[in-house]
């Protein structure tokens, strides 16, 4: 894989900011920081990427009386306001968007695929992948910034220290939900990933 590196913002999306049906503390603060790192520092990236969940029907990942571990009150529902981008996230420079659970849970953003615009699944499973995107583009390096600390950016940082990015998560530029997150920033550094 080559050197060069690229940013990747996980499921800044209205649910799960606040107001949104699973709102993270935080949420709208991280879509404006994210949009203030990139007027300053989009030229230190090769790429830009985003991923979203984007739920058609995930099955019993939603739930009317959810455990908030393997189930969820429904969310980013495909063609939502709510699977929208956070408005103070600006999207303008993204070069690739990748949605993921359309049919199932899906936490890590290289469980996604890349959206076709125009269309309303938002990606079809013979899309490239994030991995594939990435390798295509000469990728060797990832930040990973978004939502949420200890769910998607997690399981998306520790996929791509597993797929062998040198990976770098971006704590200032994220939102968790535990109160202590220390136990997911010991995990993640323990797993080959910088926490900076």
């Amino acid at each position: 894989m080559g050197t060069s590196r690229a940013l990747v913002i996980v499921d800044v999306q209205n649910d799960f900011c606040e107001g949104g049906s699973l709102a993270v503390d935080g949420g709208a603060a991280v879509a404006s920081r994210i949009t203030s790192f990139l007027a300053e520092h989009a030229s230190d990236y090769d790429a830009v990427v985003t991923t979203q969940d984007w739920h058609i029907d995930p099955g019993h990942h939603f739930s009317d009386h959810p455990d908030f571990v393997d189930s969820w009150p429904p969310h980013c529902v495909a063609g939502s306001a709510g699977a929208e981008f956070h408005p103070d996230l600006d999207v303008a420079g993204v070069d690739a968007m990748f949605r993921k659970g359309q049919y199932a849970a899906a936490y890590s953003g290289f469980e996604g695929h890349l959206a076709q615009y125009g269309d309303a699944a938002g990606a079809s499973d013979d899309s490239a992948t994030l991995d594939e995107w990435l390798r295509g583009h000469h990728i060797g390096a990832v930040d990973v910034a978004g939502i949420a600390t200890d769910y998607c950016v997690r399981a998306t940082a520790l996929d791509a220290a597993r797929s062998g990015y040198a990976t770098r998560v971006l704590r200032g530029l994220c939102a968790g939900i535990a109160d202590d997150l220390g136990p997911t920033y010991r995990e993640l550094e323990t797993s080959g990933v910088a926490v900076a």
